[in-house]
């Protein structure tokens, strides 16, 4: 096996576009879960709908990518708020029901026959980045070091997406270190303490919502550009508890936890799945076929999870009185 190939290979796949974008969501998902207590399990749907902001922008109407992309934090916003007003004042068990079945409803309306004529059904939308490539000031060509290699394209893809994280995690770490964020993380430990003390509680949870949401919008345009087009079946459930696995690797309520679980998650996925190829290739795994490691993949997943909760519950860098908070 070619060991050089496999890192070269993960790294590439932990510092690309496609990992800061998840990091991008899975800070949002810190603010919900992390900082403030909330339950959310459909982060994806603010994915989707900010994916979809500027699918249905640009690929519909013909918007500049620039207005497109503010189409997706207002649909991000309004999905917050829709989401938020019913159920903010209920048990979190709630939320958590409301978030995974609105996310799986968006997905289903988005590729049913009567929005093709908006949202393309389930051909989703396609060439969607225009403006955003010829907006590339880097020349064209292929840019790295020891096989860490990415296109002019990939590269600034990655550039503007961790430029968005860099930005997301300043706000994170100013917003908790005031007095909003202390309110913020006096709510998720009890808050009805919080309440006794003269604070609307649902409007700073709304509050939260709100921000997480619009973090994991921008999240899904950031994938709709990097891919160039976007479909719906690409927000399955399963993305949201990959997010929700790589920010407990991290480490909940850590303003770093949220970038290094999911570059670390996608260094392992993507080193066990080429390293399984290439046993695969040389023969050392006659009882496995080609279309085996992605059942693979998803349970080695669960297997990390299930180390994680018993060896390690506050993540790598995480802090186990943050977990042993009571979320309401």
């Amino acid at each position: 096996m070619d060991f050089w190939n496999i890192i070269s290979t993960s790294l590439t796949t932990a510092i690309g576009p496609v990992a800061a974008i998840y990091v991008l969501a899975a800070i949002g998902l810190n603010m919900h879960f992390g900082y403030t207590g909330l339950l959310n399990f459909g982060q994806v749907g603010f994915m989707l709908v900010g994916a979809y902001g500027v699918a249905v922008g640009v690929g519909t109407f013909g918007l500049s990518l620039w207005v497109a992309l503010l189409l997706s934090v207002a649909c991000a916003t309004v999905l917050a708020l829709l989401l938020g007003i019913p159920t903010l004042r209920l048990r979190a068990d709630y939320l958590a029901i409301s978030t995974i079945a609105l996310a799986e409803a968006l997905r289903l309306l988005y590729r049913a026959d009567f929005a093709r004529p908006l949202t393309g059904g389930v051909y989703g939308k396609q060439s969607l980045a225009a403006g955003f490539i010829a907006a590339n000031p880097i020349p064209s060509g292929r840019y790295g070091v020891a096989g860490v290699e990415f296109s002019a394209n990939q590269l600034w893809t990655m550039l503007v997406a961790w430029a968005l994280v860099a930005v997301a995690l300043v706000l994170t770490w100013a917003l908790m270190h005031s007095p909003w964020g202390r309110v913020i993380k006096g709510i998720r430990e009890d808050e009805d303490a919080v309440r006794s003390l003269g604070k609307d509680v649902f409007v700073y949870k709304m509050q939260s919502l709100v921000l997480g949401g619009v973090l994991g919008g921008v999240a899904g345009a950031m994938l709709a550009i990097h891919q160039q087009n976007i479909t719906p079946d690409q927000f399955m459930p399963q993305v949201t508890f990959y997010l929700w696995a790589m920010l407990l690797l991290g480490g909940a309520a850590r303003t770093f936890g949220a970038v290094l679980g999911p570059m670390v998650l996608w260094f392992l996925l993507t080193a066990f799945d080429e390293t399984l190829r290439s046993l695969l290739t040389i023969g050392a795994l006659p009882f496995l076929e080609g279309g085996d490691i992605g059942a693979l993949r998803h349970a080695f997943v669960g297997l990390a999870l299930v180390l994680l909760i018993v060896y390690r519950p506050q993540g790598l860098i995480g802090n186990r009185k943050e977990m042993l908070v009571n979320v309401k």
